[in-house]
């Protein structure tokens, strides 16, 4: 009985210390993948205007019958984000969340755009129903075509001088905040960064 005992308690510590190692290394492995794993940035198919160009210096109309400025050297040293989205796009309803929280704590300052084409009716009930009041709305086909935008979700960030600092598609949180570290970096993407950093 003792012998069986002294049996099935060694048995139990060698499952132990295997299930151990093997915990160890699923967690090395994770750690390998983390590192390997690169982090995905906005994606900007052939641009009109590409980063490091001076974004043009636009004169609008918005949502509200208000006269807008979009492009040229910021007054006021705030940086601009223009979204480009429409009311049905259901990604563009996903990412609405945090462009707006852009506009309320990225410092310094950015001033958030949105911007869309097609019926001012559709567009004045998408800002009620998503209390999109606060934001500057502009409907201008001109303008997403002067920035070649041909998918939606679509993001142009402009820096205080007038520059483009980066722009893409931006179908997740992290694609829009890659924007501003590519900004950081002084990068047109993180994958350019990246692609610097292996060399």
């Amino acid at each position: 009985m003792t012998d069986a005992l002294i049996i099935s308690n060694a048995v139990l510590w060698l499952l132990v210390i295997g299930l151990a190692l093997t915990v160890f290394a699923l967690t090395r492995q994770i750690g390998l993948l983390h590192e390997r794993i690169s982090p995905v940035g906005a994606l900007s198919p052939r641009a009109n205007i590409k980063v490091g160009d001076p974004a043009p210096a636009l004169a609008l109309i918005d949502l509200h019958n208000e006269p807008l400025r979009v492009g040229g050297v910021s007054k006021d040293g705030s940086r601009t984000l223009l979204f480009f989205l429409s009311p049905t796009c259901p990604v563009c309803e996903i990412v609405l969340p945090t462009v707006e929280r852009v506009a309320r704590t990225e410092v310094p300052r950015v001033r958030v755009v949105l911007a869309s084409d097609g019926a001012p009716e559709e567009h004045r009930a998408f800002v009620a129903d998503k209390g999109l009041s606060h934001l500057p709305y502009v409907l201008s086909a001109p303008l997403g075509m002067t920035y070649g935008v041909a998918k939606l979700p679509y993001a142009v960030l402009i820096d205080e001088d007038g520059i483009v600092a980066a722009q893409g598609l931006v179908n997740t949180r992290e694609h829009l905040e890659s924007l501003f570290e590519a900004e950081r970096y002084g990068v047109a993407s993180i994958q350019e960064y990246l692609e610097e950093k292996v060399k």
